[in-house]
């Protein structure tokens, strides 16, 4: 079978570098991928998602099997109805199941009207009613921008004035464009350890994935402004068994279940971003497709083959895959390697050195995120997030040691990165084995609750 990955950054990379290692795989398309796809023999096709009708010609005449849709521009586009519509198969959900990351706003009133655990929040479409309701607030709050802002429209305030200036910077400066400062979103701030849960959605059926742990903040500590992702790993040792079937039965069914009852239905995988606070999880924020460093952690777990998988999702046959897909029992890390001024300003055409060196360490991978060749026929940064280094060890403290041994021999000026990921759970009490193992993953049940294999419910 011939796939269609769409995207350039290193989630693509990841999901096309796995899907190519299926024994069912034909050739793998990468639009438009980067320096890192064309390495590992995937074919980079120079055209943009917004080409919709060249794609589908492209994709018609190469006789694609399966069309993966990385990031979430495309999806609330309504790439994936469009491709649908010309008969093409797609991993992905459709522009109105989409807008549950497109729109904070929308992402909130589902929550409360699923009533799904959420921070405290009220919508606010003029600046002057925003600053207003952030004076009469007695504790912090975070602000967010209501559309797609890569993963920076989102500001967590420690005060009155940081709150005033945050409604500035997206309502009246537009700094992440006029239709995604539309709207802005002020919720009370919450404290606590945060979670990924990442789980594949099809028809009546989902699948949670192990969880993660993202770091957003730029700086160690979780220090600096917000990023897309500086690093990751897998699994989060504070995601208990206990606490993912309880976010299966709060979070997962209830959202699933409203949105079919809505008649948006979702298909692909929702990503559930989650804070334990002391009240209680909290869902932070919900995505619509496959995070971005979770991605490279979970592949580089992920033994089942991808291809099946994500085709059995489009087909919506998840259920063929009830407690069989495999993962390494080994936890992985993911340091991001970022250019100089991320997530501000920041140069392009930084010549790289090192990836090969790194790429030879045991169970590493150095995934591409903003890479190009440039005229030179030099490996050039291309973007704030230019590298995933990622790695597996036989535990999360040997697979963060290898990670950054990989992270020594790769240079660029001025990189920089974290030097902490991980850390956080390197501090965490190792939890008490239960008395009875817990299956991964987590079984089938429908929304609402019942095991795929109890009675239908009544109409």
């Amino acid at each position: 079978m011939n796939v269609m990955v769409i995207g350039k950054g290193g989630r693509e990379h990841a999901l096309a570098w796995r899907l190519k290692q299926s024994p069912r795989a034909g050739t793998i398309f990468c639009a438009p991928g980067n320096a890192g796809t064309a390495s590992d023999g995937i074919t980079n096709v120079a055209i943009e998602y917004t080409e919709t009708d060249k794609l589908q010609r492209f994709c018609l005449r190469e006789k694609i099997g399966l069309v993966v849709i990385g990031p979430e521009d495309p999806l609330a586009a309504g790439l994936a109805d469009f491709l649908r519509g010309k008969g093409l198969k797609v991993f992905g959900p459709s522009k109105d199941a989409a807008r549950i990351e497109s729109s904070k706003v929308f992402a909130k009133e589902l929550m409360r009207h699923a009533d799904v655990p959420t921070a405290e929040f009220r919508v606010f479409d003029h600046p002057q009613p925003a600053r207003d309701y952030i004076e009469t607030r007695d504790y912090p709050v975070v602000v967010k921008a209501d559309g797609l802002a890569a993963g920076k429209g989102v500001m967590v305030c420690k005060t009155g004035p940081e709150a005033v200036s945050a409604v500035r910077r997206i309502m009246t400066d537009a700094e992440f464009g006029s239709k995604a400062g539309r709207n802005v979103v002020v919720e009370k701030r919450l404290d606590g350890e945060e979670v990924s849960v990442l789980a594949l959605v099809s028809g009546r059926t989902f699948l949670p994935l192990p969880a993660c742990q993202d770091h957003k903040a730029v700086g160690d500590g979780d220090t600096g402004p917000n990023t897309g992702g500086m690093g990751a790993y897998c699994p989060a040792p504070v995601a208990t068994p206990e606490l993912m079937k309880e976010w299966e039965r709060t979070v997962f069914f209830p959202t699933i279940h409203a949105m079919k009852r809505g008649r948006y239905p979702f298909q692909g995988v929702l990503f559930g971003g989650f804070i334990l606070t002391n009240q209680g999880t909290r869902v932070l924020e919900f995505n619509c497709r496959f995070g971005d460093p979770e991605t490279q952690v979970l592949i580089m777990r992920l033994k089942t083959d991808l291809l099946d998988l994500l085709e059995a999702v489009a087909d919506e046959r998840l259920q063929e895959f009830e407690e069989k897909i495999v993962w390494d029992t080994r936890p992985a890390v993911c340091v991001v390697l970022c250019s100089g001024g991320y997530p501000g300003k920041y140069d392009n055409g930084k010549p790289i050195t090192g990836i090969a060196d790194a790429d030879r360490l045991p169970d590493v991978k150095v995934f591409h995120a903003g890479t190009k060749i440039d005229e030179r026929d030099r490996l050039v940064t291309d973007g704030g997030r230019v590298l995933g280094v990622t790695a597996l060890g036989d535990t999360l403290a040997d697979a963060k040691a290898r990670a950054y041994e990989a992270v020594k021999l790769i240079s660029f000026t001025g990189m920089h990165y974290r030097s902490d990921i991980a850390d956080k759970a390197l501090k965490v009490k190792p939890v008490a084995a239960p008395t009875e193992a817990p299956k991964l993953p987590a079984k089938f049940r429908k929304p609402g609750g019942q095991d795929t294999n109890s009675e239908k419910p009544a109409n």
